[in-house]
């Protein structure tokens, strides 16, 4: 029943106005009765369903409708399976109740469960009635479950999703336990309580499908009921046990090189991937897991382009993007905005997490002074949180971060003295409504955010600059406002991202040795000292991933850039050295010389922190920082700390002394 999501699909979508549709469509279809048009009526009350699945009145009137059409039998053929959409296939299913054909009744809701788990489907009066467990024949029952958990059933089903799916689960439970003598219901039914999160009764049941007919699917169905449990080892034994017995399951050879994985020993799964490779080389599963838990065993980036490799090459193979997509996940640039570590970054929290919060953000903001310049973004965020504050810098530093690293024709930052401004005007409110609905803190992987960003490949040049300094605001949704109102700067941080990636996407029919987007992107990346350098080297990583012809030039840009932040964190702090050397080692072709010192230089940033830390008594109390915003003015250096300077430089590079 993969056609369910078909129709009227606007309708489907629903909104904050459901119920109200809902009953609007209602009334529409009992106007239309009483004209006598019963089918187009019906296309109205299976839109009102789909909107809202538990509206009384739309249940009452389509008894009206049975009636008028001669009874819930005659009824059904308004409601054909030839071109179904999921509103008409609920709406068969109570007609087909209504006639005692419970079989067909039970496997139309199983597969709207299938279509959308999410939504209450199953919250009907004749699917929890005390006698239908009595009158499903187990066949049925397994193969409607069959139907809602080898779909889309996500394992776990999230929290908030179980009530709408409990009734189903109620009848499922009732049937297996009636019938204890049927091995495939049981074992199929231990999937659903595995998601569920009913663990005792997911394992209780995989045994018993076993006891009653030992088996592959039964070891299978337990395997995965125990793992779900937090017992891998017992997993991993009955799994073993089964592949003693029958060797020809490559995907349960995946499973058992994953676990292993999961559970700190990526050696010994390995073993088991390479294994499934070897035996299927075109298994949709088997290279890509490899890929996967060589990546676990010993964190190189190579494996991971590996994976995006084999994703470009294999479309056909999802499950690649679904391992790299589970490496990647909150891992910084592979899947996160690597955080920001500026001192107005970290006395910005503070303010924010203060119980004057509120009061300094009603007094017109706070004043803030910092000892150095810092990236001009990070002021950004402090003017997104706190509007009405002021920030000023005491000094530039050497080499002075103001200037570009580079000849560069394109630049999103000027400065007048050490205050840094817009170079570019703002976007046009259409681009910045766009880039507000794609921009993101977070993605699967590389590739899949720049494939994300393909929609912003309609603005203009100026507009996918000037949103760089002129952000939109964040969302009015649950994550926007936490945004504004907690990490400012992570929203900054996301739509400089994404319009970075939009970039990448300008101008695209041209080769991108000479392209217009790079030469962009080279500018952003040696301009002024600034987030913007990141984001851009995040974008022009997204390329290489995706091209293997544009690797070598990625790889020396982003060495170079680095090598300049290097060069110059000899004498002053740079924040965005540590996220440049990141983005350096997600570029795994380059000679281990380079990846091996943007190694070293991420320890040494992180032994001057943690140095820094302990020298100062970081971190400082967040009352006494918002005080001090709330009456005047909070100092930040490189630690936040007001009127210190950071220890000398320990480790690869030591800090000059003047």
């Amino acid at each position: 029943m993969d056609e369910l999501h078909a129709g009227d699909a606007e309708l489907c979508a629903g909104g904050g106005a459901e119920r109200l549709a809902a009953e609007g469509e209602t009334a529409l279809a009992r106007l239309i009765m009483d004209g006598g048009d019963l089918p187009h009526a019906a296309s109205h009350l299976g839109n009102a369903v789909a909107i809202d699945p538990l509206l009384p009145e739309t249940h009452e009137a389509l008894s009206e409708l049975a009636a008028r059409a001669g009874g819930p039998r005659a009824a059904l053929d308004l409601f054909p399976l030839d071109h179904p959409y999921i509103g008409a296939v609920v709406c068969r299913a109570h007609l087909q109740a209504a006639c005692g054909e419970w079989a067909e009744a039970v496997g139309l809701i199983a597969a709207a469960v299938r279509a959308e788990y999410d939504r209450p489907w199953s919250h009907v009066a004749w699917l929890t009635q005390d006698r239908l467990p009595d009158l499903l024949p187990p066949q049925v029952m397994t193969q409607a479950l069959a139907r809602a958990v080898g779909g889309a059933l996500p394992d776990p089903v999230p929290e908030a999703a179980r009530d709408a799916l409990r009734p189903f689960y109620d009848l499922t439970r009732a049937v297996v336990e009636r019938h204890p003598g049927e091995a495939q219901l049981a074992a199929i039914g231990s999937g659903l309580a595995r998601r569920f999160g009913d663990h005792d009764r997911a394992i209780a049941w995989a045994r018993q499908a076993g006891r009653v007919q030992p088996g592959h699917v039964p070891s299978v169905m337990l395997g995965y009921a125990l793992r779900a449990a937090g017992r891998p080892d017992e997993a991993l034994r009955v799994w073993e046990e089964e592949m003693a017995r029958d060797a020809s399951d490559l995907s349960l050879m995946v499973d058992i090189a994953e676990l292993y994985a999961g559970t700190g020993r990526a050696e010994q799964g390995l073993v088991w991937a390479e294994r499934a490779a070897a035996a299927g080389p075109g298994h949709p599963q088997a290279a890509p897991a490899v890929h996967g838990v060589r990546h676990a065993a010993d964190g190189d980036p190579a494996h991971l382009v590996a994976l995006a490799d084999h994703l470009r090459d294999h479309p056909d193979h999802p499950y690649a993007g679904t391992v790299l997509a589970r490496r990647s996940e909150w891992q910084p640039w592979l899947g996160v905005v690597d955080g920001a570590t500026e001192a107005t970054v970290n006395v910005l929290h503070q303010i924010l997490e203060s119980p004057e919060a509120e009061a300094i953000r009603a007094g017109g903001g706070a004043r803030l002074s910092a000892s150095a310049v810092e990236p001009p973004s990070a002021a950004l965020a402090f003017a997104l949180a706190l509007p009405g504050g002021e920030l000023t810098n005491a000094a530039a530093g050497d080499p002075d971060p103001r200037q570009p690293t580079a000849e560069t024709a394109v630049r999103v930052w000027r400065y007048e003295g050490l205050t840094a401004l817009p170079a570019v005007p703002p976007p046009s409110p259409e681009a910045s409504a766009l880039l507000r609905d794609t921009a993101s803190v977070s993605w699967p992987h590389p590739p899949a955010a720049y494939d994300h960003a393909v929609r912003l490949a309609g603005l203009g040049l100026d507009d996918l600059l000037g949103v760089l300094v002129h952000p939109p605001q964040p969302p009015d949704d649950e994550q926007g406002r936490f945004l504004r109102e907690h990490r400012p700067e992570l929203w900054i941080r996301a739509v400089q991202t994404f319009a970075c990636l939009g970039l990448t996407h300008h101008r695209a029919d041209q080769p991108w040795e000479g392209s217009e987007r790079r030469a962009v992107l080279l500018d952003l990346l040696h301009g002024p000292e600034d987030w913007v350098n990141e984001t851009a080297a995040f974008a022009m990583v997204a390329v290489a991933w995706g091209d293997p012809a544009v690797r070598a030039d990625v790889g020396l840009r982003l060495t170079e850039r680095m090598l300049d932040a290097a060069k110059a964190y000899q004498t002053r702090e740079v924040t965005v050295l540590a996220s440049l050397c990141r983005l350096v080692l997600l570029c795994p072709w380059l000679d281990d010389t380079y990846t091996s010192l943007a190694r070293d230089l991420i320890a040494a940033v992180r032994r001057a922190d943690e140095a820094t830390d302990e020298a100062t008594g970081r971190p400082e109390a967040p009352e006494e920082t918002a005080a001090a915003a709330s009456t005047g003015t909070a100092t930040g250096t490189a630690t936040g700390t007001a009127g210190e300077k950071a220890p000398p430089r320990r480790g690869l590079f030591r800090r000059r002394r003047d």
